[in-house]
């Protein structure tokens, strides 16, 4: 934030720093993954949308490389899905699905 102040959480700043907080936690240990890094894209989308796109459309002179790269990222882990050594995978294993 301007000058060093905190984002109120009920702002979209705060909410979006909630999502990351948490959704990175999740995805870190990889607990409901696919969900979680949808989300996450999303919020990117939403992110470079706002904050980028009404100052230019290419990411590289607006300034939205990173919200566009983390966006493609997280959508490209929701079709991949979590490694063998998330807690997914652990929860398959012990319900018995195959995967």
């Amino acid at each position: 934030m301007p000058g060093g102040g905190t984002a109120p959480l009920t702002s979209l700043a705060g909410f979006a720093g909630v999502l990351e907080l948490v959704g990175g936690a999740f995805l870190l240990v990889g607990l409901f993954t696919r969900p979680v890094a949808f989300l996450l894209s999303g919020e990117m989308a939403v992110a470079y949308f706002k904050g980028h796109a009404g100052q230019g459309l290419w990411p590289v002179l607006n300034g939205g490389v990173p919200a566009v790269i983390c966006c493609f990222v997280w959508l490209y882990i929701s079709a991949a899905g979590p490694g063998p050594w998330s807690i997914d995978a652990l929860r398959r294993r012990k319900a018995g699905e195959p995967g």
